[in-house]
């Protein structure tokens, strides 16, 4: 939205800068993302200071010394009667293109030498007056740019309004704002032959404008209200130049003074309006209705565009002469030759009006207004606006009352505010006279509803205000934010506990930052193909399927660092796959997936080529992964079955395989190291549970784990720990897991680590075995351990081994 400094302050008596307008709005209401002065011709000029004047004899002219914050003192001549020793004035330095085109130079003037112009208020286009110099009458060192020094001209607001306040896309809205904050008053700008009474609308859904007969179709469902008048006897010319300045503040140009009203009222008061020309509309006829199949019509763009039924038009007896709530037509554009006008003023439907929009690829202020919502109630005193503007403009004279098409104002719809609910949000007691105060200046209707609760109920304008939270933000915004206390409250504003599944994620999270990885959070879209899910509305046609694995997404990010050499990957997500059911909606599995490659280690001088990731990295993730979702639950990583294409270990939850850890295949370059994936499952959400969950749709079923159990606190040790190796003969077809389970169990509740560390086929090992070697750390918390019971528990193990597997000590 862009807003005119002056014209907000035509609305509300501001007595600040543009700075501080800008301040009040943001802190309030809402981001002004810029402030653009409308002179920008005047950013040359700079504050100057005479130093010396003196008289060159007979002549008008003055030599002068001018210190323009360079440095040294500029030799000025200026012929001005008024210049003075010690006062400030605008200078214009050499170089300087002045707002009516000329250039200063540096030139010679009666034997003197001029550096530069000393400027009048008429020759920066600041006033008539042209027989002096301007004195500036402003606290700025010499050299400060004059648009820093003093207000010259508008300057434009660009405010980012968010799509809930559709209210704030005009000056009046704004302004409102501006005057609740401050307490000023606000009023309606006044112009020159503002005095026309209007009449009182006829209301009806098909009825006669003077001699224009007004139809809608299909009533509120294309427009919630339609308002139309005839104003007869019109001359068609120029705007004044205050009208012109008022659009140019907001980057609007002017086109006559009739199309010129309209936009008028749009930046006033934020309802669009359309003026059709009388005499080209056939049958002299105006109806809303659906367009028809294949109907065209050229917009006042000059572009000639084909309609569908989905969209909405303004037709005569025979064509479409504007498209409802975008742009008008050629064929029924106010010209020159205009004389009698038919003003439309309406309230269409947001969606019908987005949706054409869209279909069209045009997209106008209007259908930026209507698209968010335009209050129906405000269409009637946007058209005796209009109607009262154009008559003081262009002359002529309203025939007969206006139109109106509308059911009647929507139902009142109060809200109840608790005093004590905006103290618990905001953390500090408002008095609820206080809180009344700054409802009712946005426009609210305030009474009491018992002791401790207050009747609100907001105006039509505020259609974002449905709840009471909704009227707790209005509280605190107009309280101010920066006066609210910042000091963290007791309390939990909630009993219901976290969702299982995202206690989960977090796990699983703090896993893999652990491990050193980084989250990554891609789109779940692929190009997919038979067995995917296609999307109905693609962003686009290459990725119009949803992915059935999030490695499938993962890999084209790890093929993105390839391609810019960045071979060293370690990325993860958390997120959805979705998998295909037959009906409307697919099946929804919350999953981790992480990709690994590269350097295993950074780059030392220990270790000047660090050996790259390989299959048991993977592996180690994987459980890693698997530990952190399901904690209280057995898991175990079992090879996969030899057709398993690029799957190296199933993960085992419980006896279910949850996931897999692969080879990743890649699109890479010969230089790529091989990558390694893990994908394991967290939890899925089913279409029936989708549709079970009405509006909680996203609440996902609880995975395995239904609460967050935390590791106990465990001190750092305070004895000595034991350690020794043991190296054992283990069948090829034994597992290492099933040897380190045994190995556990025999060691008891004094091994404190289990690490394997080496694997070794060759000489010494007999056939069809190999050699595994585990370090094993013993420690008792209390004491230091004794030679007897290290040995003694190194014996039960070997034994333990032999009994239950046939593992025996490898000698040699």
């Amino acid at each position: 939205m862009n807003a005119s400094y002056e014209w907000l302050r035509a609305f509300v008596p501001f007595d600040g800068t543009a700075a501080e307008l800008r301040d009040l709005i943001t802190a309030h209401t809402a981001t002004v993302d810029e402030l653009v002065p409308l002179r920008a011709d005047l950013a040359p000029i700079v504050v100057a200071r005479v130093v010396e004047s003196v008289k060159i004899p007979d002549t008008k002219l003055s030599a002068n010394k001018v210190d323009a914050g360079t440095g040294e003192l500029l030799d000025v001549v200026c012929g001005a009667p008024n210049v003075t020793a010690g006062k400030l004035y605008p200078f214009a330095p050499t170089g300087t293109t002045m707002p009516d085109g000329l250039k200063i130079e540096r030139r010679k003037i009666r034997g003197a030498v001029s550096n530069g112009m000393l400027c009048s208020a008429r020759e920066l286009g600041l006033g008539v007056e042209h027989d002096g110099i301007l004195e500036l009458q402003v606290d700025a060192a010499p050299g400060t740019p004059l648009l820093q020094a003093m207000p010259a001209g508008d300057v434009r607001l660009v405010i980012d309004v968010l799509a809930n306040r559709p209210d704030l896309l005009s000056h009046r809205g704004i302004a409102r704002e501006v005057a609740a904050v401050t307490g000023k008053p606000m009023t309606l700008p006044a112009f020159e032959g503002d005095a026309l009474p209007v009449a009182t609308p006829r209301r009806a859904v098909a009825a006669d404008a003077a001699a224009v007969r007004v139809q809608v179709d299909e009533g509120a469902a294309l427009a919630r209200r339609y308002m139309g008048v005839v104003i007869r006897g019109i001359r068609v010319g120029p705007s004044p130049d205050w009208l012109v300045a008022r659009l140019e503040s907001v980057g609007t140009r002017s086109i006559n003074n009739v199309v010129d009203a309209t936009n008028y009222v749009l930046w006033e008061l934020g309802q669009p309006t359309h003026a059709f020309d009388v005499a080209r509309l056939e049958g002299s006829t105006v109806i809303v209705r659906r367009a028809k199949a294949s109907e065209t019509i050229v917009t006042l763009d000059g572009v000639e565009r084909r309609l569908a039924p989905e969209v909405t038009v303004i037709a005569d007896a025979f064509r479409p002469v504007a498209i409802a709530g975008i742009m008008g037509g050629r064929e029924s554009e106010v010209t020159e030759a205009t004389t009698d006008v038919f003003l439309e003023v309406a309230s269409f439907d947001p969606a019908r009006t987005r949706a054409a929009r869209k279909r069209l690829g045009l997209a106008t202020d209007a259908s930026f207004r209507f698209e968010r919502g335009v209050d129906p109630e405000l269409a009637g005193e946007a058209l005796e606006r209009c109607a009262r503007l154009i008559i003081a403009l262009a002359g002529g004279a309203l025939a007969g009352a206006p139109v109106d098409a509308y059911p009647g104002p929507p139902a009142p719809r109060p809200v109840t505010l608790r005093e004590r609910r905006v103290a618990q949000v905001l953390g500090t007691p408002i008095a609820a006279d206080r809180v009344a105060r700054f409802l009712r200046s946005v426009g609210c209707a305030v009474k009491p509803a018992g002791r401790d609760a207050l009747e609100v109920t907001p105006p039509t304008w505020r259609s974002d205000l449905v709840a009471e939270i909704d009227l707790v933000e209005e509280v605190a915004r107009l309280h101010g934010y920066d006066a609210l206390p910042t000091e963290l409250q007791g309390g939990r504003p909630s009993a219901v506990p976290d969702d299982p599944q995202w206690l989960v994620a977090d796990r699983v999270r703090t896993a893999l930052v652990a491990e050193g990885l980084l989250e990554v959070r891609p789109l779940p879209f692929v190009a997919g193909g038979a067995g995917h899910v296609r999307v109905a509305n693609p962003l686009a046609e290459n990725e119009a399927h949803l992915r059935r694995d999030l490695l499938e997404t993962l890999a084209r990010r790890v093929e993105h660092n390839l391609a810019h050499m960045q071979g060293n990957v370690r990325i993860f997500e958390v997120g959805a796959a979705f998998a295909p059911t037959g009906g409307a909606l697919p099946v929804e599995e919350l999953r981790v997936a992480c990709v690994v490659m590269g350097q295993r280690d950074p780059a030392h001088f220990s270790s000047p080529t660090p050996p790259a990731i390989d299959e048991w990295d993977a592996k180690r993730l994987g459980e890693v992964i698997a530990r952190a979702a399901y904690p209280a639950t057995p898991v175990a990583l079992r090879p996969a079955e030899a057709d398993a294409a690029d799957v190296l270990w199933d993960v085992v939850v419980d006896g279910n395989v949850l996931g897999r850890v692969q080879r990743v295949a890649l699109d890479a370059p010969v230089w790529a190291a091989p990558a390694y994936g893990v994908e394991i499952a967290l939890g899925t959400v089913s279409a029936a549970e989708v549709a079970a969950a009405g509006t909680n749709a996203h609440a996902a079923r609880p995975p395995v784990v239904a609460e967050r159990r935390f590791a106990p606190f465990r001190p750092l040790p305070t004895t000595p720990a034991a350690e020794f190796d043991l190296a054992l003969l283990v069948r090829q077809d034994q597992q290492a897991g099933e040897v380190e389970a045994v190995i556990r169990k025999a060691a008891g509740e004094l091994l404190e680590s289990l690490e394997l560390f080496d694997a070794y086929v060759g000489k010494g090992v007999p056939t069809g075995y190999r050699s595994l070697a585990w370090r094993l750390v013993l420690r008792h918390p209390d004491r230091t351990l004794r030679d007897k019971e290290i040995e003694g528990r190194r014996a039960k193990i070997l034994a333990t081994l032999e009994s239950e597997l046939d593992v025996r000590q490898r000698t040699a």
